[in-house]
């Protein structure tokens, strides 16, 4: 009986991936006002980055509560015995706690494994996608734990920022705090560093933005697993491809767009790259 794997919406992996490789996900909430909505369910991005661009508050953003996972993990119970739980940072959100307190309301025999990845987005997708390959070739738990843990030093997530105004007003600055005074005549690109938001350098523009990206993913001499991301540009996005396909095949490409509780920090006109470096033999 394989293990069954969970992970968070902060994962980023699109529905259809979702449900070809049957992975489980379990939605962050975006607030708008009163009113609240499941990530990528019940608002979709479009929608969402639509109302950030024009709502004049921020929307705010919360976890799942430890009802959330406990609702799959016994669903999830019924079907096997072994669940492994993949969450984004635990310096993020509050993800990691709600699925450790779910955990202890769990009665029966299934036993239930939570890893705090130290990552976000695709960054995390692809550790959660790879990790459940390695479940569908029969790695039983405890080996898929520490194929999360191998996997960890592995994923890198490399983020250009058309601004830092979302990220410093919803406070996820991280160590990045030190480029809010120059938001205005350059660009930030940022990376997750011992699970919090990184700087990395500074660009003057959008298309030197993509310049990096583009450079610091062909970088890499042996990569497993390669996604691009956006919030508001699939142009952008798209072109980034077109770079990639140079160095790796474009069909083995992951696409996303940045979720709405990511997005939400993000800011429009983001972009992400998220490089799996392929494991030493």
């Amino acid at each position: 009986m394989a293990v069954k794997i969970i992970t968070d919406s902060l994962s980023d992996i699109t529905g259809d991936l979702v449900g070809e490789l049957g992975i489980n996900v379990v939605p962050l909430y975006v607030r708008f006002g009163e009113e609240v909505y499941r990530d990528r369910i019940e608002m979709t991005t479009d929608e969402f980055y639509r109302r950030l661009v024009q709502d004049a508050a921020l929307p705010s953003t919360t976890q799942p509560t430890p009802h959330d996972f406990l609702e799959i993990y016994q669903k999830l119970a019924k079907e096997t015995d072994e669940i492994l739980v993949i969450t984004l940072s635990s310096k993020l959100s509050g993800t990691y706690q709600s699925a450790l307190q779910a955990k202890n309301l769990l009665e029966g025999k299934c036993r239930v494994e939570i890893v705090d990845s130290q990552t976000v987005a695709m960054g995390l997708g692809l550790i959660v996608v790879s990790t459940v390959k390695a479940a569908r070739a029969g790695a039983g738990l405890d080996k898929l734990v520490d194929f999360v843990q191998r996997a960890m030093a592995r994923s890198h997530l490399i983020c250009y920022f058309d601004t830092l105004k979302y990220l410093a007003k919803g406070g996820r600055i991280g160590k990045a705090q030190g480029f809010v005074g120059s938001v205005l005549s350059f660009k930030p690109i940022l990376t997750i560093k011992d699970g919090v938001m990184s700087p990395i350098t500074r660009v003057r523009s959008k298309a030197a933005g993509i310049d990096y990206l583009s450079n610091s993913a062909a970088n890499f001499p042996n990569v497993e697993a390669l996604a691009v991301e956006h919030c508001t540009t699939p142009d952008d996005a798209e072109a980034l491809v077109e770079r990639f396909s140079s160095f790796f095949p474009r069909e083995r490409i992951y696409r996303s767009t940045i979720s709405p509780v990511v997005g939400t920090y993000a800011g429009p006109g983001a972009l992400a790259v998220s490089v799996l470096e392929a494991e030493k033999a």
